[in-house]
């Protein structure tokens, strides 16, 4: 359906605006496109009307539901070569319509006022609609608005959680680092505590605390102790935070600043090292300082924890030291006590004896092991070896004791047996809780015999002049000391020229992974190696010899003692 009006006046206009209005109604097109397109129709024939002349509105209705509603405005005198394109709008329609109150505008003026009302209410309705959705904008942005608030607030509680969350983070990491700082050191002091104390040796210990200290807790360390000269004149002079330190007995802080260090005096600057701080603890005994120990700071200066630990390692260093002074001290007695105790060998025609004696390589390196030659009354050699339960210096003066009541129960020329024996008696009355093994050897003017006897102590080993080995195990008494009532017997062995006896403490032969019985067997085998002449010409060389391989380990938690001796060949005329 096509309509068209004829517009040379505001009349004309106003017909066409409202008819077009009344179709679009009655086409079905929606009350928002409608009044859009009245509008602009509206504003393009104010434009037509000021050009003045003969204008055309033409309106082109859709046949069938669903079309678009078109409007065209054109110019009555428009050429068909005229490049300019007339005025053209279109919008939808709804799916069903009639055109049945699409009726045209009457020419009369109160008749075209009522149409332009009628054509108007759709603006209003428009507008009512606007107004409507301007309280429905309203409602939703202040609803908006208070989702914001509560948006922003939501924000601001997770913001705070999320601070208190790097807060408590932050400690955690802080903690944890100070508990592994704290472990640290924890571990260090146990380990350097563990080296100090593993040393006996004091020279060892003043080496070991540079090595432990530097680089991780100071720069340099320098040790002092008072009375070592030599080492006070290799270190020069000392600063003098640590003349403070060994005179007020209190570990001092000398930097260009307060350290405020828990139990330290805080001091000026050291004239030896001013750019640096250095930290003075004073090795204490029970009874007075013993020397200082003075640390220049590392790249990083300590801190409370880092000064305490450092004060409980230097207490710990020290008393080290005052025991390692003292070992070396009850070391220095009681070797001079070993070498007085340990004469020299008697000489005898036709029978060499050589001796050695090791001392234990840990401990006080001395025990109660001995041996001893002398001569008898009718010309007879007596050879002894033994050794007394324990180390240090009671056991060494039990075994004094027991060889000086070996000599003297010996004048009367009492056989190995009865001296054992005596021995026994000796010891056990005087209840020391000591107790000792020996076997004693004694050879026979003129005779190739060899009576010997032995209590709780390993058996001697003879090789004959063939090379054969025998270990003369016949029974032997028990320990001496013990609580038992005892004879011990002697036994008789043939000694032919050339003849070898080895006598020995078990420090010789026994191992704790081993056991004793393999090494009186590696003792047998290597004697069995010697030669004769070996063993004629130089009894010295052959000690040394038969000891290498049964020390190999070079460590040995007993004292070892050996006595071999020889009888020449052709030794019974000589003797």
């Amino acid at each position: 359906m096509n309509r068209t009006w004829h517009v040379r006046n505001i009349t004309d206009a106003a017909q066409a605006r409202i008819g077009t209005a009344r179709l679009a109604a009655a086409s079905g097109v929606s009350t928002v496109e409608r009044t859009r397109l009245a509008a602009a129709l509206t504003a393009q024939l104010r434009q037509c009307l000021t050009k003045g002349g003969e204008w055309r509105v033409g309106v082109v209705v859709p046949p069938a539901p669903g079309g678009d509603f078109r409007v065209e405005v054109t110019s009555a005198q428009r050429r068909p070569d005229d490049p300019r394109p007339p005025w053209q709008a279109s919008v939808p329609c709804a799916e069903g319509f009639g055109l049945s109150g699409a009726e045209p505008a009457a020419d009369d003026p109160d008749a075209l006022a009522e149409a332009l009302f009628g054509a108007d209410e759709d603006a209003a309705l428009l507008l009512e609609r606007l107004d409507e959705q301007e309280a429905l904008v309203a409602f939703h942005r202040e609803e908006l608005h208070q989702t914001n608030q509560g948006v922003l607030a939501l924000h601001a509680e997770l913001d705070a959680a999320g601070r208190a969350q790097r807060e408590l983070f932050d400690a955690e990491q802080k903690a944890r680092q100070e508990a592994e700082n704290a472990r640290g050191r924890l571990t260090f002091l146990a380990d350097a505590s563990a080296a100090l104390t593993a040393s006996l040796n004091h020279e060892a210990i003043v080496g070991l605390l540079p090595a432990l200290l530097v680089p991780r807790y100071a720069h340099s360390v320098d040790v002092w102790l008072f009375d070592d000269v030599d080492a006070a004149l290799r270190s020069g002079p000392h600063p003098a935070a640590a003349v403070l330190a060994a005179r007020r007995g209190r570990p001092q802080y000398a930097a260009d600043h307060p350290g405020r260090l828990p139990g330290v005096d805080d001091q000026p600057p050291s004239a030896l090292d001013p750019g640096r701080p250095l930290l003075c603890i004073p090795l204490l005994t029970r009874w007075a300082p013993q020397g200082v120990l003075t640390l220049w700071a590392p790249d990083e200066r300590w801190d409370a924890d880092d000064t305490v630990m450092l004060i409980e390692l230097t207490r710990r260093a020290s008393i080290a030291l005052e025991n390692a002074r003292r070992f070396e001290h009850n070391r220095d007695i009681a070797e001079t006590l070993q070498r007085a105790l340990l004469t020299d060998l008697p000489t005898t025609p036709g029978l060499s004896l050589a001796a050695r004696y090791l001392p234990a390589t840990r401990g006080l390196n001395i025990g109660g092991d001995w041996y001893d030659a002398f001569r008898q009354p009718d010309g007879s050699l007596i050879t002894v070896v033994g050794d007394v339960t324990g180390h240090g210096l009671h056991a060494a003066v039990m075994m004094s004791q027991l060889r000086t009541a070996l000599r003297a129960y010996a004048v009367d020329g009492s056989s190995p047996g009865q001296l054992l024996t005596r021995l026994h008696l000796f010891l056990h009355r005087l209840r020391l809780d000591l107790y000792a093994t020996a076997v004693i050897a004694r050879f026979h003017p003129h005779e190739p015999t060899l009576t010997w006897a032995a209590a709780g102590h390993p058996p001697p080993v003879l090789r004959t002049p063939d090379g054969q080995v025998r270990t003369l195990d016949d029974k032997p008494g028990a320990m001496l000391g013990i609580p038992l009532r005892q004879e011990i017997a002697d036994h008789t062995v043939p000694l032919p020229p050339g003849s070898t006896l080895a006598l020995y403490t078990d420090g010789l032969v026994e191992r704790r992974a081993h056991g004793i019985d393999p090494g009186i067997q590696r003792l047998a085998d290597e004697l069995g190696g010697f030669g004769p002449a070996e063993l004629d010409q130089n009894l010295e060389v052959s000690a040394d010899r038969l000891l290498h391989p049964l020390l190999e380990d070079s460590e040995h938690d007993d004292d070892v003692c050996l006595l071999l001796c020889h009888v020449h060949s052709g030794a019974v005329s000589a003797r």
